[in-house]
């Protein structure tokens, strides 16, 4: 019997939110035991990753770079600054804005955290071309999602 496409649009083969699904939740695990060596959560780590780059910014262009609501990135900042990686303190221009800094504990992190980006190319091989793409039809996604609502 030949292979029959399903066409029913409710059919989980059919869901590309499910894909995108399916493949966050894989790539989430194959991060953790990289990130349970540096002591970061997944979220964390993407945090780091925005401030290791923007020394100095506030919490609003945090949240903005990463698509998190202030609900979601406070108590996310709040554990960072436990650990003892970020400080948050007042704008000298407006004390009304949060900015983040980095501690020396939190730069002495970036040195270690610097081989994750490899270690996951290895795990994941194949052609740099299709994770390129991949992350392009990805961010596109999002944006039109985003504009949606």
């Amino acid at each position: 019997m030949p292979n029959v496409k399903d066409t029913n649009p409710l059919s989980l083969d059919n869901q590309v939110c499910f894909s995108l699904y399916s493949a966050t939740n894989a790539m989430v695990r194959a991060y953790r035991p990289l990130l349970n060596e540096l002591d970061l959560t997944y979220p964390q780590y993407l945090a780091m990753l925005v401030l290791w780059q923007h020394q100095g910014i506030s919490v609003k262009t945090l949240g903005d770079k990463l698509h998190l609501d202030s609900g979601t990135l406070t108590p996310l900042l709040k554990r960072l600054e436990v650990k003892g990686l970020v400080t948050r303190g007042r704008s000298e221009k407006d004390e009304r804005i949060r900015v983040l800094e980095i501690t020396q504990a939190g730069k002495t992190l970036e040195v270690q955290a610097a081989k994750i980006p490899d270690l996951m190319r290895c795990k994941l091989g194949g052609d740099p071309q299709v994770f390129s793409e991949l992350k392009r039809l990805c961010d596109q996604a999002y944006q039109l999602l985003d504009s949606a609502k």
